[in-house]
């Protein structure tokens, strides 16, 4: 029995091999486009948002609404450090006043 003869990959030849290939790959498809599918129901169903929604579109309203809380301090010690870095730039405050400042605002 030669090699053309139904012995070689696979018992069927190097287009059966692609054939198999091909099929394997839907199926690895199939079976993670329906796990996806799966997550994003769970996800639906417990009230996740995606990562791709903007804020108040998704089921969680609740958490966007904490957030800003959270980050509003943040943002109030960089604005002042903006500013006090704009007079020391203008020759207002002194470099050493700045760095004085800059510590007792980032708690150092």
């Amino acid at each position: 029995m030669g090699f053309g003869e139904g012995g070689g990959i696979g018992g069927g030849g190097l287009v059966a091999a692609r054939a198999a290939t091909r099929m394997r790959s839907r199926q690895q498809y199939r079976t993670m486009s329906r796990m996806q599918r799966r997550r994003s129901a769970m996800a639906d169903r417990m009230g996740v948002r995606g990562d791709f929604e903007r804020p108040g579109e998704g089921p969680a309203e609740e958490a966007p609404e904490a957030a800003p809380a959270a980050a509003a301090p943040e943002e109030d010690y960089t604005a002042q450090l903006e500013k006090l870095a704009d007079l020391r730039d203008k020759g207002v405050i002194t470099p050493e006043d700045f760095e004085a400042k800059k510590k007792q605002l980032l708690g150092i």
